[in-house]
């Protein structure tokens, strides 16, 4: 699909990609795009539009992991716009990942120059419009008409003369002919690696049995699918009351929350997540074991994505669908194993790791190795007790073994780090 997706883009056709859940796509259009852009140019050269501002983060940081050369900024709400303005005049960059609000933002207050781009990439297209994003997108493709190449990607399919089809949308599109790459049906066949459970449930509320299933799971790393915001807040607020490491993730969420939420799950602090299907689509996080339908997927393509945040590429996972009293199993989903859960007792397993948080980042020149030193030689931790750690600019999280973090705080009270003051704490929520 990589290769496939890269021959199209190098050849500048107009691609639309279609390819699942975890497949590479994100790679699939940075490779390609590292390779087009002109590094001693001060120019703007490439814009790629996502649906949120996780997904920003994420594929710009999967551009910064294949390269240092190319000059990027994210954009996107909950943050002023004013302070983006100044670092875009500060970077210059020569591609942007931005959220679509965001950019007609900036492209209305003229505080991009969008003229010298040479590429648009809208990632995860269908979800845009899903979102609302409809009118945003057709301004953009507006905005970016003189693009001579676009590139979209999707992990479901569409048909092209139906009334909700993405292509029917933007003027723009309408006008060009797409060259599509087309592996959802033969790469990755989620099927085939992932086990499908029926969870039967006596009661309607299906809190009690999420509980004895979690239980069940003995600790392993599971997202709980629910359909409100609401049902996300009520379950996750149940399960920490039960003692169960849960983390709650939704789009109602102040994004520094969410942010935090994500790291302590992908860090291992909190193996549970509990979320809408904000997490069901472009969110990388590793090593989930299980997915939980606590309220059944509408149709197949939602079954499909939120099942895909397991079994990712080889990898192998179980999807349970829980039933209440007065629920049938969805006529998509193909599975005679049922899980009977009523005899298990709950009982919460905690998590192995715990989170630091350190009050500098990558603006006070605070780097991954700085924080391993730190922590090594100040709080004399090895680095099997060390975790993941990621830098935002002016802050740091730092997954440590959960059994020394009140020994290892101690040790380093006081302490500077690269020789700054700083505040350094558990990460509690």
């Amino acid at each position: 699909m990589q290769e496939a997706a890269g021959a199209a883009i190098r050849s500048q056709n107009n691609v639309l990609l279609l390819s699942p859940t975890g497949s590479g796509k994100t790679l699939a259009f940075i490779l390609p795009v590292i390779e087009m852009i002109d590094t001693n140019s001060p120019r703007l050269q490439a814009v790629v539009v996502v649906p949120t501002r996780e997904l920003a983060l994420q594929v710009e940081s999967v551009l910064k992991e294949q390269t240092r050369e190319i000059r990027s900024m994210s954009l996107y709400g909950g943050r002023p716009a004013m302070e983006e303005h100044r670092r875009l005049r500060e970077i210059n960059p020569h591609i942007i990942f931005a959220t679509p609000g965001r950019l007609l933002d900036h492209i209305g207050k003229e505080n991009l120059n969008v003229l010298s781009t040479r590429i648009l990439i809208v990632d995860e297209y269908d979800k845009c419009l899903e979102l609302g994003f409809r009118e945003e997108m057709d301004n953009i493709t507006t905005a970016l008409v003189h693009v001579p190449q676009v590139v979209l990607t999707s992990a479901t399919l569409f048909e092209e003369k139906s009334e909700e089809n993405a292509l029917d949308a933007p003027s723009l599109l309408q006008r060009r002919e797409f060259k599509t790459i087309d592996f959802l049906a033969t790469v990755h066949d989620l099927q085939a690696r992932l086990e499908i459970c029926i969870v039967p449930s006596p009661e309607k509320d299906k809190l009690s049995t999420l509980a004895r299933l979690l239980t069940h799971l003995q600790g392993q790393s599971a997202i709980v699918f629910v359909a409100h915001r609401e049902s996300a807040e009520r379950i996750a607020k149940y399960l920490k009351e039960e003692q169960f490491a849960a983390t709650v993730y939704h789009g109602g969420m102040e994004q520094e929350v969410r942010e935090r939420a994500l790291y302590r799950f992908r860090a291992g602090a909190s193996t549970i997540l509990v979320s809408t299907d904000l997490a069901a689509r472009g969110l990388d996080i590793p090593a989930v074991r299980a997915i939980i339908h606590y309220h059944l997927p509408i149709d197949e393509a939602t079954f499909t994505h939120r099942s895909g945040r397991t079994a990712r590429w080889e990898d192998t996972g179980t999807a349970f669908l829980m039933v209440g009293p007065e629920e049938n199993v969805p006529a998509f989903v193909e599975s005679n194993e049922v899980l009977n859960v009523d005899d298990i007792t709950p009982q919460p397993f905690h998590p192995e790791w715990a989170v630091l948080y350190i009050g500098r980042g990558k603006k006070d020149k605070l780097s991954k190795a700085d924080v391993l030193g730190f922590l090594c030689k100040k709080g004399g931790l090895t680095s099997a007790q060390i975790g993941r750690i990621d830098l935002g600019a002016h802050t740091a999280y730092v997954a440590v073994k959960r059994d020394v973090v009140k020994r290892v705080l101690h040790q380093i009270a006081g302490e500077k780090i690269k020789g700054m003051k700083t505040l350094i704490e558990e990460m509690r929520r």
